[in-house]
């Protein structure tokens, strides 16, 4: 994975800080002395996007599922409605990091003094799927780990989602659904993968058009990974900062659940 992931070369790294749009939390911190509904909007979406890892983080420090629940939807509530991205340091503002800081603020100084009952004002500030998040954490894997380690794992398995969820509709769109499921196990690499003759066979193409596609699929899967964390930072190079920073925690979840030789990403 990561062989496919990073830049061979400089032109690559040249290439992709001159198409670096404006994203997500650029556009937020852009415009954090507005009332920019685009900056708010964003500011939902990625909020939506990655309350699992904050509600992971809640539920490991001891809430149980309804206190988490609550306490999260509040925390939201305020962190939208109080325009909390004005105090982001545009220099150092990656929106991952100031999210779980702001959560940690909130949890010392808020939760113990508000009224759980009013939550929101009364409503979910976002349509969560409360429910699926705690079946999601009950299944993670039975390691100790501290509930910054936790969220970071949530952070890391939503951008692969998102990124393998675009790469599965961009298939579906060319009518090459059923390539795609033959082939994205070997995004993360050929350990467990069925041998390419096989799948050659199954699929009536070549043995080198199928490496052909094997290579194209996870270097499509990189940009649209790199896309997802650009999402969530305000300069291209913080891209590659994220990127490394992810295959890290993948690294380290992989070898503690010993699923997956960390050897292998």
């Amino acid at each position: 994975m990561e062989t496919a992931f990073y830049a061979r070369d400089g032109v690559a790294a040249q290439d992709r800080a001159a198409n670096f749009t404006t994203t997500h939390w650029s556009l937020i911190l852009a415009a954090c002395e507005t009332d920019s509904p685009r900056s708010l909007a964003a500011l939902e979406d990625l909020c939506r996007a990655y309350w699992y890892p904050l509600y992971a983080y809640v539920r490991r420090q001891g809430h149980n599922p309804h206190d988490a629940q609550d306490l999260v939807q509040e925390f939201l509530a305020r962190f939208l409605g109080q325009k909390s991205m004005r105090l982001a340091d545009r220099n150092r503002g990656r929106f991952r990091t100031f999210l779980l800081t702001s959560l940690k603020r909130f949890i010392i100084t808020e939760w113990a003094r508000s009224n759980r009952e009013k939550r929101g004002g009364g409503q979910p500030v976002l349509s969560l799927d409360e429910v699926l998040a705690e079946e999601r954490f009950v299944a993670e894997p039975a390691t100790e780990q501290p509930p910054d380690t936790l969220y970071d794992r949530g952070w890391a398995a939503v951008l692969l989602d998102h990124a393998m969820t675009a790469l599965r509709q961009e298939f579906g769109h060319a009518g090459k659904l059923d390539i795609f499921e033959r082939l994205k196990v070997y995004v993360w690499g050929e350990g467990s993968a069925r041998p390419y003759l096989e799948i050659a066979a199954q699929l009536g193409m070549s043995e080198g058009a199928v490496k052909v596609a094997v290579h194209r699929l996870r270097h499509r899967f990189g940009e649209l990974l790199r896309a997802e964390i650009a999402k969530t930072v305000a300069t291209p190079m913080e891209v590659e900062e994220e990127l490394r920073y992810l295959i890290s925690v993948l690294r380290n979840t992989l070898e503690k659940i010993g699923n997956l030789p960390a050897r292998e990403l």
